[in-house]
């Protein structure tokens, strides 16, 4: 089925005869009685009863007719809705992210992007880690995420930050003001960050200090700040992941130095829509590191 065939019936069906309907559509008589003849012939049944006075609407005719139109009125909805993308008046952009970094740093790029295209919808998908948001680009479940560098070849990426891991202790901690690994050995327990998002962390610990006691079986982050506010334990967190520190709370430099890398990812040789495509211009325009360290 054709979309000229279902323009001739509403052509034909509105005039009442086929050489005002081939005017209608600027095209002969005989293009437009062919499409009408041929559609009859796949759909099993006459459309028209043809005479003298014109073209008559057959009972199965009338049925049809009603579905042309609303075929070509959603036709005509899609090519709205698709120009509508294409001058940024609408659409939506996708993003799957981690907590720290859809909380803290892409609602102000987000606010901006808004500003200038208020018709455009960002959704966060929020996801517990990288790799699960790696599978939502695979997937086509978004259309931008935040990862950890470096990644795979089958995405396209670039950095946005360096979120350096911090030591929290409990409040009233008696440190001095360069930690050792000596001084994070007396707890008895130091939290880390789950796997796979503590993966970075929990390597490079293995090489500076293997002899600590660590533990990592809580998932949220917050869980983390909040015991080691009560006292119950130290902890090794991203500065974002452990934000909001509370006042009390002593927050250290590692003694040996790390950083996670954290990047914008999409999927390599993938055609962006118009809105996501801008999105994408703006991110890498953004000062992240800098809307980073101001949350310090």
């Amino acid at each position: 089925m054709k979309l000229s065939q279902l323009r001739a019936v509403v052509a034909v069906a509105d005039y009442g005869n086929f050489s005002e309907a081939a005017l209608e559509l600027q095209l002969t008589q005989p293009a437009i009685s062919h499409a009408i003849a041929t559609l009859e012939t796949d759909l099993g049944v006459p459309l028209f009863v043809r005479g003298r006075h014109g073209a008559v609407l057959t009972p199965a005719g009338e049925r049809i007719l009603y579905y042309a139109r609303l075929a070509l009125q959603h036709i005509e909805m899609m090519q709205q809705e698709a120009n509508r993308h294409k001058g940024l008046r609408g659409g939506n952009v996708r993003i799957a992210s981690f907590r720290s970094v859809a909380t803290h740093l892409l609602p102000k790029a987000i606010s901006r992007f808004h500003k200038q295209f208020p018709e455009v919808g960002v959704t966060i998908v929020e996801r517990p880690h990288y790799l699960d948001i790696e599978n939502c680009l695979r997937e086509g479940r978004a259309d931008i995420g935040t990862t950890y560098l470096p990644t795979s070849d089958e995405f396209e990426a670039w950095e946005i930050v360096r979120d350096g891991y911090i030591v929290l202790l409990p409040p009233n901690a008696k440190i001095n003001i360069q930690l050792t690994w000596e001084d994070l050995a007396a707890y008895q327990q130091v939290m880390l960050p789950p796997l796979p998002c503590g993966g970075i962390l929990h390597e490079h610990l293995k090489v500076v200090a293997p002899f600590l006691n660590t533990v990592s079986d809580i998932q949220e982050d917050s869980t983390v700040v909040s015991m080691v506010n009560q006292g119950l334990a130290a902890a090794i967190l991203p500065r974002l992941a452990a934000l909001p520190i509370p006042a009390k709370v002593g927050v250290y430099s590692l003694p040996t130095p790390l950083s996670r890398v954290i990047g914008i990812a999409v999927s390599s040789n993938t055609l962006h829509v118009p809105a996501v495509f801008t999105f994408l211009e703006m991110l890498r325009k953004f000062d992240f590191q800098a809307l980073a360290e101001s949350r310090i």
